[in-house]
């Protein structure tokens, strides 16, 4: 059995891993997005044939590991997409926006490639595409033993806390040994774990013993800072933003989960009466529907904000809530000179509203930029969390005025001590190998130190296209 990696392999995004069976059994996991800078011909290019896939085991709904799948399947794929019931319902969400971003996307770009005396590109995917794709999708709730491919191959899908209906994906494979007996290998991917902690999701669950474990590591070296009281903090900011300088908040949030857990700190915030009278505006079509998909899996909640809901009857509606979906009224929040807070997608302000709203605010020392969650270092909300005093956006250059403020509270990745507790269920001394995927290669040396350290001797870090035989 061999194993090859064709994303997220010493960066953050793209995530994608093949395995390739004994028999010959080929098993992707994930197919994500490359996002960011210079990413356009590694999304074109899968270097491997689409068809020959034979089945896709997805762990979260995020576009940077769900969003090539309608490429995939434009190209030839097939067959059967396992993930969670949630993970099912927000793929519909994230990839027919998704494929909307493609083609509004594709002049532009191709214009700039024009420019640069390089090759057009073909468009992704298409709406006809994702609708193909989602036809694929089969449904598995957490715990359930299932197999892929007769007696060779069964899989069990456990909580990471990450996204609603995120999963980590447990795969035991049947082989024949050298001299015919029978031989188990366990292989297990953490997609991306989340935090213990999480505003609106349960913890993250203990999952089988591996014999090889292929881990993220996009905070490998970091510990997220305590935060003592989330609330205060946002208020805070709130409060010098809105109150004392009358500007605008703007905050790049993912449509799903982040989203929700601002919209559910500003519910309580306004229930408890500390928050200022003025507009909240969630200006994402997408979070819009995602809130109303969310509610509707409660069964991934936690008991803290089901006891809530219990008492409140709703997290995500409060007063001056106005959740905005028609684009008229997206371009008319910035015509309006009043404080009031701005949550828009995407988190990482590559794509959608939000570039509009940081275009039209980051040379305003009035107003506040609050990034909430992981920025890879290529994209404008990477650029912005690391002081950068000047930003492009559409091609244009921007003087950052405004102020720049990071809340990690907000992050739905773990720290490095939280992915050694999400992995301290397993026998170090058992694991034969942790492959680090989804990170930063200096973080991820820093992150091999502390698992080494931890027991896990045989930490390797591949490389982009590596083949590794297990």
């Amino acid at each position: 059995m061999k194993i090859q990696f064709f994303g997220a392999a010493r960066t953050v995004t793209g995530s994608k891993h093949l395995i390739t069976t004994q028999r010959g059994t080929r098993i992707l996991l994930d197919c994500g997005l490359f996002q960011g800078i210079n990413t356009d011909d590694l999304n074109q290019d899968f270097r491997f044939k689409a068809s020959e896939v034979d089945y896709l085991i997805l762990s979260h709904a995020h576009i940077d590991h769900c969003g090539l799948i309608p490429r995939l399947v434009r190209q030839g794929f097939t067959g059967p997409i396992y993930c969670t019931p949630a993970t099912a319902d927000l793929c519909q969400l994230m990839l027919l926006d998704s494929a909307h971003i493609q083609e509004k996307d594709l002049e532009r770009i191709n214009k700039r490639r024009q420019k640069q005396n390089r090759g057009l590109l073909e468009i992704l995917y298409e709406a006809a595409d994702v609708e193909r794709a989602l036809e694929l999708l089969k449904p598995i709730d957490y715990g359930q033993t299932f197999w892929i491919n007769r007696d060779e191959v069964s899989v069990v899908l456990t909580d990471t806390a990450h996204l609603l209906g995120s999963a980590a994906i447990s795969l035991t494979v049947h082989e024949t040994g050298p001299t015919g007996e029978p031989v188990e290998k366990r292989v297990f991917f953490s997609g991306d774990i989340g935090r213990p902690h999480d505003k609106i999701l349960k913890m993250p669950e203990a999952f089988p013993q591996a014999d090889y474990i292929l881990c993220e590591s996009t905070y490998g070296d970091k510990l997220h800072e305590p935060e003592t009281d989330m609330r205060a903090h946002l208020l805070r900011i709130v409060h010098e933003t809105c109150v004392v300088r009358a500007g605008k908040l703007i905050i790049p949030a993912f449509a799903v989960d982040r989203t929700q857990e601002l919209v559910y700190a500003l519910d309580q915030l306004a229930n408890s009466g500390e928050l200022p009278r003025l507009p909240v505006y969630i200006d994402s079509p997408m979070a819009v529907k995602a809130t109303h998909l969310m509610k509707a899996h409660e069964e991934c909640f936690n008991p803290e904000i089901l006891a809530y809901i219990e008492k409140d009857g709703d997290a995500f509606a409060f007063p001056n809530l106005h959740y905005v979906s028609d684009v008229e009224e997206s371009k008319a929040i910035n015509t309006r000179d009043e404080p009031c807070i701005i949550i828009s997608s995407s988190g990482m302000a590559e794509a959608g509203r939000i570039k509009h709203h940081i275009k039209n605010n980051v040379e305003d020392s009035r107003c506040t930029i609050l990034i909430v969650g992981y920025c890879g270092p290529e994209t404008l909300g990477g650029a912005l969390k690391r002081g950068d005093s000047q930003v492009k956006i559409f091609g244009e250059t921007f003087q950052v005025k405004a102020d720049v403020e990071v809340m990690d509270s907000f992050s739905a990745h773990g720290d490095y001590q939280e992915m050694l507790d999400f992995l301290s269920c397993q026998n170090a001394g058992q694991v034969k190998q942790v492959f680090l995927v989804h990170g930063e290669y200096d973080r991820q040396v820093v992150f091999r130190q502390k698992l080494q350290s931890a027991g896990f001797q045989n930490v390797y870090i591949p490389s982009l296209y590596e083949s590794v035989e297990l």
